[in-house]
């Protein structure tokens, strides 16, 4: 580890995650959530201390990274909406929901706009099948909603930062 991470105070609340769970493989999500909430997303370098820390083969930490939706490796935007795709979600309009996102704020799916105001997630499922279609701006659920609906509500939320 290098000096400026042992110094990093956001490292120490890391290390606290692993010490409650007594550095236990067994503390892996939690340790990732810690990271995440820390420093905003799971970068290169942290999951490589992680590794070490918990005795996890890095492949199986970016298994478990990747698997879970709520994690991100990237650095994530201002604003992010997660747009369900499950069955329902996607039979009742995903697809063009998705398509207004991406022509009215150039930016795709898995991706965060060069301004770094927005950014477009899918989740399989966030569980809100009878909202259908739904979607989650900044952490609130938004459903049955239209592509009109949500164009107008991510340009507030664009627009409130101005």
């Amino acid at each position: 580890m290098n000096e400026a991470a042992s110094k990093d105070k956001r490292r120490k609340l890391v290390d606290a995650t692993m010490r409650r769970y007594g550095h236990s493989q067994y503390a892996l999500i939690e340790t990732l959530h810690s990271v995440q909430e820390v420093y905003g997303f799971l970068d290169d370098e942290n999951l490589k201390y992680v590794s070490d820390a918990l005795r996890v083969p890095l492949s199986k930490i970016y298994g478990v990274a990747t698997f879970y939706h709520f994690f991100t490796l990237k650095p994530q935007g201002d604003h992010t909406a997660v747009l369900c795709t499950g069955t329902a979600c996607y039979i009742k309009g995903v697809p063009a929901i998705l398509s207004a996102i991406r022509n009215n704020f150039s930016v795709e799916a898995g991706e965060t706009r060069e301004d770094g105001k927005l950014s477009l997630l899918t989740a399989r499922c966030i569980g809100s099948c009878g909202l259908s279609p739904a979607i989650v701006l900044d952490g609130e659920i938004a459903g049955q909603i239209t592509p009109e609906i949500v164009v107008d509500r991510i340009g507030r939320m664009i627009q409130n930062d101005a």
